[in-house]
């Protein structure tokens, strides 16, 4: 069965955008000096800008973005917002088994910073602690929660296993057997956060330069370093790079992620009683336990966000706004949420879009400085960066600072991931990766391939 007709009036634009949005700011024109320059106006970007005028607020602290703040993976995310720092328990207990009691105890203290930040600063977000289900449709997967849950209780994460009517109670679906709640997990509107915290950086001091593409670094053997624009230089002491998935501007960090598109719709709004017919009566987000996985939530308007599965990556690290766009991956998306929800299959989408997320060979984000201490980097959140970016930022400004702390101590922060291998390896590589994973949601087996990757300590599991 087709679902084009469910797509024929949906807008290609995010959600979350597709609203007043601020007044672009002016552009860099003329030379400037500044104590701290920042190339990216996302959420690493104004964390760090943000956090910096905390620390010192004489500090000069420059903002440069390239488009305008929350127009990339700031403003088009889902909205999911995660206390994890390493991309999830497992993922982080696989990689750092001696430290992720630690790891944990850093992702949470920054996540609850998080929503004190958000409430101080009166940032109108949308904020909502109501926790994530992630949910089981095969025997493997259950056996894969039931492990999860083990773990949590381990490691002190709060979490409980949702079978039958208590899962019932969270969703009512006839793909999912068994759930696993995470309760220190939220939501919110990804763009207004943005917005929120450029308007609380612009308060604090900080200057952002708006559509000012950062091209060039130049960093001579001492003193200050350059930064090269379309319309002007900007002369700083310390840089700090957020830029995502663009370029880095540093060669060293080539190899160090992926872009990876990832893609979302929206549905036109429902009414309460179509949402309690599956069950759906709480704030609480959901994502299924594949490996290609989709992740779900309602909006403030009871809409509902189903996005996720596919994850293309293109030859050569490609970045193009034409990608945002894949009329396969929508169609597909749709088909996927009218086998969820059975009820909902008459349900018409309003948005469809796609956005970019900077992936890592360890799933999580990294840091670390160049150029004598006078760059810091903090990069690679892959798709679950909401809270980490603010970790990423703190992280950052140790660096900078020259701090030794307990944020840069772990070993995630001291080594750097493994990079990815050059053309045509990478593209075949990440083809093969794909086409595992997809068997193994099918058959619950990990083939050959993804054994290798295991003993690389490569990952690859989501």
């Amino acid at each position: 069965m087709s679902h084009r007709s469910h797509l024929a009036r949906t807008a290609a634009v995010p959600f979350w955008l597709d609203r007043d949005r601020p007044a672009p700011l002016p552009r860099l024109t003329s030379d400037t000096r500044c104590d701290l320059a920042v190339v990216g106006g996302g959420y690493t970007g104004l964390w760090t800008a943000l956090l910096a005028k905390r620390r010192r607020p004489d500090l000069d602290v420059l903002v440069v973005e390239q488009e305008t703040c929350g127009h990339a993976a700031s403003g088009r995310n889902g909205g999911f917002c995660s206390p994890s720092i390493t991309h999830g328990l497992a993922n982080g207990a696989e990689r750092w088994p001696a430290e992720i009691g630690e790891l944990q105890r850093l992702g949470l203290a920054n996540f609850d910073a998080m929503e004190r930040d958000i409430d101080a600063l009166g940032i109108d977000c949308d904020f909502r602690r109501a926790g994530k289900v992630a949910l089981a449709a095969t025997p493997w997967q259950e056996d894969g929660l039931r492990s999860a849950a083990a773990l949590a209780a381990k490691h002190g994460e709060r979490a409980t296993l949702l079978e039958g009517s208590d899962l019932r109670e969270h969703v009512d679906s006839p793909l999912w057997s068994v759930g696993l709640m995470v309760h220190d997990y939220a939501t919110l509107d990804p763009a207004r956060l943005v917005w929120g915290l450029r308007d609380a950086c612009l308060r604090a001091g900080v200057r952002i330069a708006e559509r000012t593409e950062v091209t060039e670094l130049v960093t001579p053997r001492r003193g200050r370093v350059r930064l090269v624009t379309p319309y002007a230089e900007v002369s700083a002491v310390q840089v700090a790079l957020a830029t995502n998935v663009y370029r880095p501007l540093l060669r060293r960090l080539a190899l160090s992620w992926i872009p990876v598109y990832d893609y979302a719709l929206v549905t036109e709004p429902l009414t309460r009683d179509r949402l309690a017919g599956i069950g759906w009566t709480g704030d609480h987000g959901l994502s299924d336990a594949g490996n290609q996985f989709h992740y779900f939530r309602k909006t403030p308007d009871d809409r509902i966000l189903w996005g996720g599965y596919d994850a293309i990556y293109h030859w050569g690290n490609r970045v193009d706004e034409a990608l945002t766009q894949r009329p396969e991956t929508f169609e597909k998306l749709a088909a996927q949420f009218a086998e969820a929800f059975p009820s909902l299959a008459d349900v018409p989408f309003s948005h469809a879009w796609g956005g970019v997320i900077d992936s890592t060979t360890r799933f999580c984000m990294f840091a670390g400085t160049a150029s004598g201490g006078r760059i810091g980097y903090a990069l690679g959140f892959t798709g679950l960066g909401v809270s980490a970016t603010r970790y990423g930022a703190e992280v950052m400004l140790d660096l900078l600072a020259g701090r030794d702390t307990e944020r840069t101590r772990p070993a995630m922060i001291r080594r750097p991931p493994v990079p990815f291998p050059p053309e045509p390896v990478r593209y075949l590589g990440v083809q093969a990766t794909r086409l595992s994973l997809n068997h193994e949601d099918r058959t619950g087996r990990r083939n050959a391939w993804l054994r290798l990757l295991d003993g690389l300590g490569l990952g690859f599991d989501s």
